[in-house]
């Protein structure tokens, strides 16, 4: 983070302040490499509450000369006009991902919207809030394509995929997820949103020891898999992946469709596709979807992977 690209930043959220968005958004995403020195820094809003993300340790130096800058925009007419109120700084790169709040009081959780919908989010106790700014356009693909469907959410985390499936009028949403916590925020987020309960099913299991129970609730039509390239002791992307496209003809419909998710930048869309057609054959490629415009990469296979593959056509 040279001056030059404090500069790039400064006059990044300066521009993104003046017309903030009213829902829950993306303001400045370094992480795609789009702009040289500020590649591992990200910016949220959440309305009202700026959460600045840093994912590898500065030199004190720069770490001074950051908080400095986010400072002084907090004086700007920008800010004001916003009606921004509170200043985070989340060190994502310690292993405990502290967080400083350098403006406003502590809040532990909040409630923000997308598309109309609600969800509980946490504010500097873990390392994710709880809802993933980047699989936005995918919400609003299950939204729109849920009716009348039964849809299996796996690793469902809190829910969002669930939330906008029966939003969108799915019958009834299996979640499947290994923490029971995230689960109840899932549980939670149904009821913000005014949802009857009863269409929605909460699975706190280990996916490859409860296959019966998957399986025994199906089959669906719409199954959705949003893995974490990593959980230590559950889930390592590049092998297990394979494990669970391999049940898909078990799982679908006839005519099932499945929404197959990673966002791991060391592997491209064509992991997904080649795993398909090895594990699961009777389904075919069908689109890809595009990630929403606040989150530019310079190499697009390298962001988040969102495919959907259909059986039977």
């Amino acid at each position: 983070m040279n001056p030059d690209a404090l500069a790039t930043l400064h006059t990044h959220l300066l521009t993104a302040l003046a017309t903030a968005p009213a829902e829950t958004r993306r303001l400045f995403h370094g992480r795609g490499r789009c702009w040289p020195g500020l590649e591992q820094l990200t910016v949220d809003w959440l309305q009202g509450v700026v959460l600045v993300s840093l994912f590898k340790e500065p030199e004190p130096q720069q770490l001074e000369d950051l908080k400095q800058l986010l400072m002084k925009i907090t004086e700007s007419a920008e800010w004001q006009q916003s009606r921004a109120h509170t200043l985070l700084l989340q060190h994502r790169y310690l292993l405990q991902s502290t967080t400083e709040w350098l403006l406003g009081d502590a809040l532990e959780e909040m409630t923000i919207t997308e598309g109309g919908l609600k969800y509980r989010v946490d504010l500097g106790r873990k390392q994710n809030a709880g809802l993933f700014l980047d699989m936005r356009y995918g919400r609003d693909w299950v939204r729109a394509n849920a009716e009348g469907k039964r849809v299996l959410n796996l690793f469902a985390y809190t829910c969002g995929f669930s939330v906008t499936a029966i939003a969108g009028g799915a019958d009834h949403v299996v979640n499947l997820d290994m923490s029971s916590s995230a689960l109840s925020r899932g549980r939670d987020n149904h009821r913000l949103n005014g949802h009857d309960v009863s269409k929605v099913t909460f699975l706190g299991h280990d996916l490859f020891k409860s296959w019966g129970k998957v399986i025994g609730k199906g089959p669906y039509d719409l199954v959705i898999i949003d893995p974490p390239s990593f959980q230590k002791g559950s889930f390592l992307l590049t092998k297990d992946y394979q494990r669970v496209l391999r049940r898909l003809p078990e799982l679908l419909t006839e005519r099932g469709t499945v929404l197959a998710c990673m966002n791991d930048p060391a592997l491209g869309s064509d992991f997904l596709i080649e795993g398909v057609t090895r594990e699961a054959p009777s389904l075919r490629f069908v689109e890809r979807l595009e990630n929403p415009p606040e989150f530019p990469d310079a190499d697009v296979e390298c962001g988040l992977k969102a495919l959907v593959f259909r059986q039977g056509d």
